[in-house]
Parts: C-alpha cells; sequence; structure tokens
C-alpha cells in the first residue's frame, strides 16, 4: 500500500513538473517583424519564440537580416511593423523605455563597443551605475565576480586598447553580464578575431550556455551553433527559411537553400 502511495505521488509529482514545463511561456516572442531601410525590406515577417534558458543561433549569408532582426530586439533599430513581446510586454507597441528595457538584455557586439577612455573595471560598471542605480563598491564587486568568470580578473585596471581582441570581447561579455541580463543576445561576437583567439570567447559563451543563460546568438560558426543550440534558425532574404533542432538542421536540411548554405560545412564535416 504504502509503495502504492509512493508511486501516485511520484507520478502526481511527474504530472505537475510536465505541466509547468508545458505551461511555461516564452521569454521572447516575435510575430509578424518586418523592417525596411528605404526601399530595402530587410525583415519581411519574422515569427520566432525563445523558451527560457534557450539558446537559439541565427544563421545565413550576409544580407539575409540577421543582424537587424537580432538590433530590433532591444529596439537599437525600431521595426516597421509586427511585435515583439518580452516577458510578456509587447515592446513595440508600448514603448518601453530604451534604458529599462536594456537592464533586462545583454547585448554583445562584433565590433566590442568599450569605452577606449576607461579601464575594463570601469568599462564594466559604468552602465550598472548608472542605469541601475548600483553603489560602486557593489558594482565593482559583480564587476569582479564577471571578469573572474570570463578569465580577466587581473587585467581589471588595465587599458582597454591595450588588450587582444579576444580580451576585448570578454570584457564586453563581461560588461554585458553586470546588468544581469535574463536574456543575451551576441552578433556576430567573433567575427572580427583573429582564428587563433576565436575558441576563448567561445569557451565563455559554451560556459553560458551550461550555467542556463538564455542566449539568441547570430554567428558563422557552424560548429558553436551545431553544439551549443537548442533551436537553429537560417534566415534568407528577410525570412526564416527553415529552423529546427541542430540536429534535424545539419543532418537532414529541408530547404534548398538550407543545403546550399551548408554545402561547405557538411562537406568538410
Amino acid at each position: 500500500m504504502a509503495e502504492l502511495i509512493d508511486n501516485a505521488a511520484d507520478t502526481q509529482a511527474a504530472s505537475v513538473a510536465e505541466q509547468e514545463a508545458n505551461s511555461k511561456e516564452p521569454m521572447i516572442r516575435i510575430e509578424g517583424l518586418h523592417k525596411s531601410f528605404g526601399d530595402h525590406e530587410v525583415l519581411r515577417g519574422i515569427d520566432l519564440s525563445v523558451m527560457p534558458g534557450q539558446v537559439v543561433t541565427i544563421i545565413g549569408s550576409s544580407g539575409s537580416g540577421k543582424s537587424t532582426l537580432l538590433r530590433c530586439l532591444n529596439l537599437l533599430e525600431t521595426p516597421d511593423a509586427g511585435h515583439v513581446w518580452f516577458h510578456g510586454k509587447d515592446l513595440v507597441a508600448e514603448r518601453v523605455g530604451v534604458n529599462q528595457l536594456r537592464e533586462k538584455i545583454g547585448m554583445v557586439f562584433q565590433s566590442f563597443n568599450l569605452f577606449n577612455n576607461m579601464n575594463v573595471l570601469d568599462n564594466c560598471t559604468l552602465a550598472p551605475v548608472t542605469l541601475k542605480k548600483m553603489g560602486k563598491d557593489e558594482a565593482e564587486r559583480v564587476a569582479m565576480e564577471h571578469l573572474e568568470e570570463v578569465g580577466l580578473t587581473e587585467f581589471a585596471k588595465a587599458d582597454v586598447r591595450r588588450l587582444s581582441g579576444g580580451q576585448k570581447q570578454r570584457v564586453a561579455i563581461a560588461r554585458a553580464l553586470c546588468m544581469r541580463p535574463d536574456l543575451m543576445l551576441f552578433d556576430e561576437p567573433t567575427s572580427a578575431l583573429d582564428p587563433e583567439i576565436v575558441g576563448e570567447v567561445l569557451e565563455v559563451m559554451h560556459q553560458l550556455a551550461r550555467d542556463g543563460m538564455t542566449m539568441v546568438v547570430v554567428t558563422h560558426e557552424m560548429t558553436f551553433a551545431r553544439e551549443v543550440s537548442d533551436e537553429v534558425v537560417f534566415m534568407d532574404k528577410g525570412i526564416i527559411a527553415e529552423q529546427g533542432s541542430p540536429e534535424q538542421l545539419f543532418s537532414n536540411p529541408q530547404h534548398p537553400r538550407t543545403r546550399e548554405f551548408l554545402a561547405r560545412y557538411l562537406k568538410d564535416e
């Protein structure tokens, strides 16, 4: 009898867990997103959802709209039409304050975008102090934690101009993490790096994924997309041509353009 009760309790617990998983809402949901620059329509009706803890990578040829899509998620670009819900709020409709939004969405650019007139630590503490009104001592403590996370504690007082490209990008990641974001956006974070130092940045991103950070990554690093992603999105000419698990997309791409794009990578495999 006790065994039956235990089994029933286990079944009920599993059922509750399953219901919780099924009822989990997307952290970010995009519907019908359009964006044009002059007469050039860059995004032509994008629909995409990202669940909490997911790593979604966006791949595709240059000019396919990947970076524009990413920049629309934190309103660096204002969509012409459509909706972007973040934690259930329609960012486009409600015109949420940019500073408030960026407290929850971190972004890492391909060109680092560090302040060259500040040292590493000051780059990391500026936003928490000015936007979150965090005390300087607390901001420095948080910054040192994240610099340790990216392996750069000994460079805290360093002039950012003297850092390597890989070190600058790791500082940029630490800086974004100092705002304690719910979502991290990466816009081709390794494209400006020499091949021999790409790995040090990708390893930091691997660790963020292992730690459960929700991430949307625009990248040309196909191995990263295949090994780290929960979902891979292939964009072509402003639309999502195909999306699915890494196994589905890389092992059995359905769309002709996906197969064409991945042909070189799959051949090297």
